[in-house]
């Protein structure tokens, strides 16, 4: 019995040893990909922060060497890199500043191109989700460098269709530099976080407009859409499950109408519409992207029985 809780307080220790590992551990490198085809590089410039890593893939038929210039404070598999068709290479760039590359066996632009490695900031920021439905709250968090607790940082967004960032709130970090903000955007909205005469990295959040559906009374059904602004005149999906086909097909476009019952600043855009549809079909309303603009993503409903 003895041995046995002594195993178990062994595995005990071993599985916290590891959680704790897995929490420490920072948070991996961005790489971005530079794609080698039979017209050159894509794309030919490419911006990063230090610690990040690009990998040149080589989708053409022929091999391509890639050669970087400088090579200090880059560390790739070989330099300079030889791919053959369908190989790839990552170089991470540990050093600030800007990297040409090019291949030695060809001439012309399409075959030179710059990788702009910036510091990287005192700060940085994340958003979860990175989409959210319209109403809904997102957590903005990151971390200072310098880990001080107490900290002020000012927290800036910047809305779809404004020309610039304004003040949102300021936050104060707590232990180890950490902060977090719970943010409610009415749009696709860009957020930064700025500390004394540093800014953190942009993350932008995607807003889904809220769709409500529902049913009034057999064959007659009610929709109403959520959001910052009115989609008047725009035209919303009615559509049903076709299970034979394993998809949503469309029944018919319903006309969305301006409504009066919106709390600023949402604003309520309506609809009330017949369908033939059987009884108990699964249904559901799509807004799709064409409809909603550039400051929104497309949206979708609740699914309802017809």
């Amino acid at each position: 019995m003895r041995k046995l809780l002594l195993l178990l307080l062994a595995a005990t220790s071993l599985a916290a040893a590891s959680v704790a590992a897995d929490t420490a551990r920072p948070a991996a490198a961005v790489s971005k990909t530079v794609r080698i085809t039979h017209t050159g590089y894509q794309p030919r410039s490419v911006s990063i922060t230090v610690g990040d890593a690009v990998v040149f893939l080589n989708s053409d038929t022929v091999s391509h060497t890639v050669r970087l210039n400088p090579t200090t404070g880059v560390h790739c598999s070989a330099l300079p890199l030889v791919l053959a068709p369908g190989q790839s290479a990552s170089c991470t760039f540990q050093s600030a500043g800007k990297f040409n590359f090019s291949d030695p066996a060809r001439k012309g632009k399409i075959w030179r191109g710059t990788v702009t490695v910036a510091k990287a900031p005192p700060l940085s920021l994340a958003a979860t989700p990175a989409i959210a439905v319209y109403g809904r709250k997102v957590t903005l968090s990151g971390t200072l460098a310098t880990q001080q607790a107490g900290e002020s940082l000012q927290v800036l967004a910047q809305p779809c269709g404004e020309a610039a960032s304004t003040p949102l709130a300021t936050v104060t970090t707590t232990t180890g530099g950490a902060f977090t903000y719970q943010a409610q955007p009415l749009k696709n909205t860009l957020y930064t976080v700025k500390y004394k005469n540093f800014t953190s990295n942009a993350v932008t959040v995607k807003v889904r407009p809220r769709l409500r559906l529902g049913k009034i009374v057999p064959h007659r059904y009610s929709l109403r859409v959520f959001a910052a602004q009115s989609f008047a005149g725009k035209y919303a999906t009615f559509q049903r499950y076709r299970s034979a086909l394993r998809r949503w097909v469309t029944v018919r476009r319903v006309l969305l109408r301006a409504s009066g019952t919106g709390v600023a600043p949402t604003v309520i855009t309506s609809a009330k519409f017949r369908s033939r549809i059987k009884a108990g079909v699964r249904v559901r309303a799509v807004l799709p992207q064409t409809q909603v603009g550039s400051c929104y993503l497309a949206g979708r409903s609740n699914t309802i029985r017809s």
